[in-house]
């Protein structure tokens, strides 16, 4: 069984950051929802946290999972923003979709 075992390497990590980037990427760019935007952009995150976590271990240096602690926490602020703004936004609009942002003058 052992003989099946495959190592994962770097190159494995950046590869799987490499796609959840270019999906959140193209999910960002495709959709109307504000919702499925802070989705996206989150998963870009994420994947950006990804590459620094494997840079991290392979160079068996600290600082990368650190920066990536920052981040998270960061990122759950900004999320808690996005939603209160996207919830304000809706109870206006009665939609989540991202064309009547352009209505709202002042």
């Amino acid at each position: 069984m052992s003989n099946f075992l495959i190592a994962v390497g770097l190159e494995h990590y950046l590869i799987l950051s490499i796609l959840l980037f270019s999906i959140g990427m193209l999910g960002f760019f495709f959709h109307k929802s504000i919702i499925m935007l802070l989705v996206c952009l989150e998963l870009m995150l994420n994947a950006v946290n990804l590459s620094f976590v494997a840079f991290s271990h392979f160079a068996n240096n600290i600082s990368g999972q650190v920066m990536v602690f920052f981040a998270m926490s960061i990122a759950a602020a900004e999320v808690g923003v996005g939603l209160a703004i996207a919830v304000l936004f809706f109870k206006k609009k009665k939609s989540f979709d991202i064309s009547e942002v352009e209505k709202i003058k002042g």
